[in-house]
């Protein structure tokens, strides 16, 4: 019990400092930028084996820095790693002995809007001075840029297992993973698992227990974040969770993005899709029926 309360409340108080952190978010930013960096060949997957993995650090108050920082101690066990800021990435980045875990922003597949994203990618050092052609193993959205109401901290542990699947998955499967992305790993049939979906994100088609089960049958709990965070805590292995990037407040331009991952880190299920009058923000009933 005292360790729900103390999630709850670290939750809680998560919340509201970004709420005063907003008239600071100008000055915020991530660092680098992101712009379809190549993907890593298998020659530099090899590489990679041998290399030492360098967490970057944000500058200032960040909310990437503590839960990244706990989930690679606990689960990082591809690489041998290290902690480092942001001015040590700028000299360590030309040197393929080092692969880097470091936030990034930009665009997503050259997005119309110009919307922007913040990213957390698996990186490998290369010679050039160009940010853009670091060999890229993974690159997942975590948020739309400046979002500081953004709840990812609880995907964090997921995420940093998944990279490491997924440097396994790029051994073997390089080619049909460089044709369909992340949703090489989208799966269906898992009726057996539990879906725990966050109830703010959810599209207005699907945003009730009677719509979803209009078209998904199975079981589904529609949660707040907290609530999920405070679930996936406890380690079960019936369950898939929710994590959403979209934007925030009333901006409806860009795109948003739908995953489901188990406690394990596998992923089940990878969407994005441009946000539309007619196709509003939030997991919809088109995403049940992709994954029914």
């Amino acid at each position: 019990m005292k360790k729900e309360l103390f999630t709850l409340s670290l939750f809680a108080m998560n919340k509201i400092f970004r709420k005063y952190l907003l008239i600071f978010s100008l000055l915020i930013f991530s660092f680098g930028t992101r712009a379809n960096n190549p993907l890593a060949t298998k020659e530099q997957i090899g590489m990679f084996k041998n290399s030492k993995t360098c967490v970057v650090m944000e500058s200032g108050v960040s909310f990437f820095n503590a839960p990244i920082k706990d989930a690679v101690q606990k689960y990082w066990k591809a690489t041998g790693y290290e902690f480092i800021d942001q001015n040590e990435f700028n000299i360590r980045r030309k040197d393929p002995k080092y692969s880097f875990i470091v936030l990034l922003q930009g665009a997503f597949d050259k997005d119309p809007g110009g919307v922007s994203y913040s990213y957390i990618s698996l990186l490998l050092g290369d010679p050039s001075d160009n940010l853009t052609k670091m060999p890229e193993f993974c690159s997942i959205p975590l948020s739309y840029s400046g979002d500081l109401d953004a709840d990812y901290e609880y995907v964090i542990p997921a995420i940093v297992k998944f990279m490491q699947i997924h440097l396994n998955n790029l051994e073997n499967y390089r080619f049909k993973i460089s044709l369909n992305g992340l949703k090489f790993y989208n799966k269906t049939g898992f009726h057996d698992k539990v879906l725990l979906l966050n109830k703010d994100k959810m599209a207005p088609d699907a945003d009730t227990p009677e719509k979803i089960k209009a078209v998904y049958p199975y079981k589904v709990k529609l949660l707040e974040a907290s609530e999920i965070a405070k679930e996936i805590a406890l380690n079960p292995k019936n369950i898939l969770f929710h994590f959403h990037v979209g934007p925030s407040g009333d901006e409806g331009s860009g795109k948003c993005f739908e995953m489901l991952f188990d406690v394990d880190g596998n992923l089940y299920y990878f969407n994005s899709r441009k946000i539309t009058n007619d196709n509003p923000d939030g997991f919809n009933v088109n995403d049940f029926n992709n994954i029914k």
